[in-house]
């Protein structure tokens, strides 16, 4: 594959963000204004839900339309199953068709794993046929048991995606972590795709994920098996697809 079709192949997976605490409606105008147009449709806008009415206008207007992420249980992972529900049911009257979910991994790493599981099949079940990606929070998760652990429950709670990290702590996501995720996914018995996010900054470090990706599964990295969460990678993106 030319250096072309693989940034424009990483275009199609970005999950490009915006989750500023401090952000009103006018700086979120500014930011997609100031957004660089790439040649394809990203994957999906992730923004808070108080955003999403605003997003989804802007987005609708566009040539190329993307699908309309937000985050819920977020950052923490420490609301309560019946507040997330709801935090659901907003999201997807505003507008959202994706749902990004923290997974309960304080929870997780106390060893309540029946709480984890019955939480994630009351999420699945609010999301309905939308598509779900569970934040399992591995840069927080102490141990490899703990970061497999959190990846197998996400999958057999049904989530479309199993996620890295909510780019809210310390450590976003690592090649330990990555790993570890893509090698339970690649021996699930259904297809689960896989998002990497916290602190992708690079476009030389985001086609490195979609190498670890295609390596470990064998499959081609599409937005419907892979995305990539990033708030600051556009900008190179766009620089380099110009250049080529």
């Amino acid at each position: 594959m030319t250096n072309r079709l693989r940034l424009l192949q990483l275009s199609k997976l970005l999950d490009v963000t915006r989750l500023n605490d401090a952000d009103d409606t006018q700086q979120m105008a500014q930011w997609l204004e100031q957004l660089p147009q790439l040649p394809v449709a990203v994957a999906a806008y992730c923004v808070y839900p108080s955003y999403l009415t605003q997003v989804s206008l802007v987005s609708s207007e566009s040539e190329q339309p993307s699908n309309l992420a937000t985050v819920v249980n977020f950052p923490d992972g420490n609301a309560s199953l019946e507040v997330v529900c709801q935090q659901i049911d907003e999201a997807l009257s505003a507008g959202a068709s994706e749902i990004d979910c923290v997974i309960p991994y304080q929870a997780l790493m106390r060893g309540e794993h029946q709480y984890v599981s019955t939480f994630l099949d009351g999420v699945r079940h609010a999301c309905g046929a939308h598509c779900l990606k569970v934040i399992i929070e591995s840069g927080e998760l102490i141990t490899a048991q703990q970061v497999a652990k959190a990846t197998e429950l996400a999958i057999e709670a049904g989530a479309d995606f199993v996620k890295s990290s909510t780019g809210k702590v310390a450590v976003g996501i690592t090649e330990e972590a990555a790993r570890i995720m893509l090698t339970i996914i690649a021996a699930a018995n259904r297809p689960v795709g896989f998002k990497a996010s916290g602190g992708v900054r690079t476009v030389g470090q985001a086609l490195q994920l979609i190498d670890l990706y295609e390596q470990i599964t064998g499959i081609t990295a599409t937005s419907a098996t892979m995305r990539i969460g990033a708030s600051t990678l556009v900008s190179e993106l766009a620089e380099q697809l110009a250049a080529c």
